[in-house]
């Protein structure tokens, strides 16, 4: 009987290594501010939880003032990681300059946005991107107010209009895509850097028609109507298959992350991007909150790019 104690102990031990979690480095603690996106928050709030399981003496707060709000808060160093749901700005990348602080541009996932109506709205099939332009163009100020006015054969009732603030990365690219210039909009609608704002807006109004990241749609699906788009090849749905494919044009988008390089140099914060870029960990969590992964061989090279710790933007306009 004594003979076999040896044998239950090593099988005990390799059972026990085994099973426990992936090594991360020991004794992290800190804290690591981040703000952005609404969109991107998302999956960021993700990674923070999971990250924060494995080492819970970092403390991640995760804000949400919109991409240019969270862009001022990183170039004025107040936060170590900004979300993204469109590229810098060359006015942006100027301030960081002017302020000291060099950055890493890093793609996290990419995104479709959802146009939506109401799901009372038992008119709109489907929209063209010639129709979108002409609904929030800044011509339509005032003049483009009723559903009638887009489809004569639409209802003559009023046209109630949710999108994104100023502030928000979701609302320089739809502008930018659909009326052709980054930032130009009819300023007569209800405006949030929330999405969850605008999900309740147009969940609430049978006249409404809004815009936001497709995962906004995908948690409240069964409150809102998804609008195909026809950018000319007939109306498109966004979907994991058609964003990814390229197919859902012109709204989709790859979303970002831009770490301070200073920032980067501390361990938490060095340990939570790369938990961020982890394929095992992006792949998961990015398609959990809604939002379509990179493929496995762009998150090697963001990894790359952070490790070997690369500034400035290779998107920036």
């Amino acid at each position: 009987m004594m003979r076999r104690w040896p044998l239950l102990f090593i099988v005990t031990i390799f059972t026990l290594t085994m099973c426990k979690a992936p090594p991360t480095p020991q004794g992290l603690s800190g804290n690591i501010i981040v703000d952005g996106s609404s969109t991107v928050y998302p999956i960021t709030e993700a990674m923070a939880e999971e990250f924060q399981k494995l080492n819970p003496n970092v403390r991640i707060t995760v804000g949400i003032s919109g991409t240019g709000g969270g862009f001022r808060k990183f170039c004025a160093k107040e936060i170590d990681i900004v979300n993204a749901s469109r590229a810098i700005k060359a006015l942006e990348v100027e301030e960081c300059r002017k302020n000291g602080v060099e950055f890493i541009e890093l793609k996290v996932a990419f995104d479709g946005l959802a146009v939506v109506v109401n799901p009372q709205n038992d008119w709109v099939d489907y929209l063209t991107v010639e129709e979108l332009k002409k609904i929030w163009e800044p011509e339509a100020q005032e003049k483009i107010t009723r559903w009638s006015q887009i489809r004569p054969n639409w209802p003559d009732k009023e046209l109630r209009l949710y999108g994104p603030g100023v502030d928000s990365g979701t609302y320089d690219y739809f502008t930018e895509v659909i009326v052709g210039k980054g930032g130009s909009s009819r300023g007569d609608f209800l405006a949030s850097e929330d999405d969850n704002v605008l999900v309740q807006g147009v969940a609430s109004d049978p006249l409404a028609l809004g815009y936001f990241g497709l995962a906004y749609y995908e948690e409240n699906a069964d409150r809102l109507k998804l609008v195909p788009i026809d950018a000319g090849a007939g109306p498109i749905l966004p979907s994991y298959e058609t964003v990814i494919k390229g197919l859902y044009k012109p709204l989709s988008r790859p979303l970002f992350i831009y770490v301070n390089k200073s920032a980067a140099e501390r361990p938490e914060v060095q340990a939570f991007v790369e938990f961020y870029l982890n394929p095992q960990n992006a792949g998961k969590l990015v398609r959990e909150v809604g939002y379509i992964p990179l493929p496995e061989e762009e998150l090697r090279k963001a990894l790359e790019r952070f490790r070997k710790r690369v500034t400035g933007s290779e998107y920036a306009h």
